[in-house]
């Protein structure tokens, strides 16, 4: 059975690298992913990774117990959005494999799409990747910590060290910008989804008989 968490830590506290590799070894995947969603760079994702084991090992002894996992994924998001404020760069990785949310993108995969299919859904996965780079900083990593990576409200809470109800509010105004952002470039839109989106803008009817 594998070792817990807590019992690696209580080893690495005590110098057991061994026990420190197991954790990286653990969770280096996540990490990975958390960090390249962000930077849209491997090896600056790689860097960063790198970069956020060495300081989560330093500050082993500072770890106070609880969720080891949401503790790290602070310290690697902390970290990538150092990389990205130093560079002052803008990701040009497609966001064309990532998983979306079914409130973006409905049928966004198909099998057997046809080329003209996939060269729209390229385009739209693109259009999504301007979207969600548009957002505030604190917009954009609860989006793609919730849509993206798929944490809970309360694992996003954790990480972040916010309520979670500022979660929520961040995560329904972010969704809601990026809904806005695809709305006002809806012409650059396949034309399916561009007909969901029109509808979707339209003015409900009045209610009143006389409005």
């Amino acid at each position: 059975m594998a070792e817990s968490d807590e019992a690696l830590i209580h080893r690495a506290r005590r110098g057991d690298l061994d026990a420190f590799n197991q954790l990286i070894l653990r969770y280096q995947n996540m990490a990975w992913s958390v960090a390249y969603r962000l930077l849209r760079d491997p090896d600056a994702a790689a860097d960063a990774v790198q970069d956020s084991f060495i300081k989560a090992f330093r500050a082993l002894d500072s770890f106070q117990g609880g969720n080891f996992k949401s503790w790290l994924m602070r310290i690697v998001s902390n970290t990538a959005y150092d990389l990205l404020r130093a560079r002052k760069r803008r990701a040009t990785d497609s966001l064309e494999d990532l998983p979306m949310e079914q409130e973006y993108i409905t049928h966004l995969t198909d099998r057997a799409e046809s080329p003209h299919e996939r060269a729209e859904r390229r385009e739209l996965a693109e259009l999504l990747e301007e979207a969600i780079d548009s957002l505030p900083e604190d917009q954009r990593l609860v989006l793609l910590l919730s849509d993206v990576e798929g944490y809970s409200y309360d694992e996003i809470a954790e990480i972040l060290e916010i309520p979670i109800g500022t979660v929520k509010s961040r995560l329904s105004r972010g969704r809601s910008k990026v809904r806005d952002y695809l709305a006002r470039y809806s012409e650059q839109l396949p034309m399916a989804f561009r007909r969901n989106s029109e509808v979707a803008q339209r003015p409900m009817p009045s209610d009143d008989p006389g409005a």
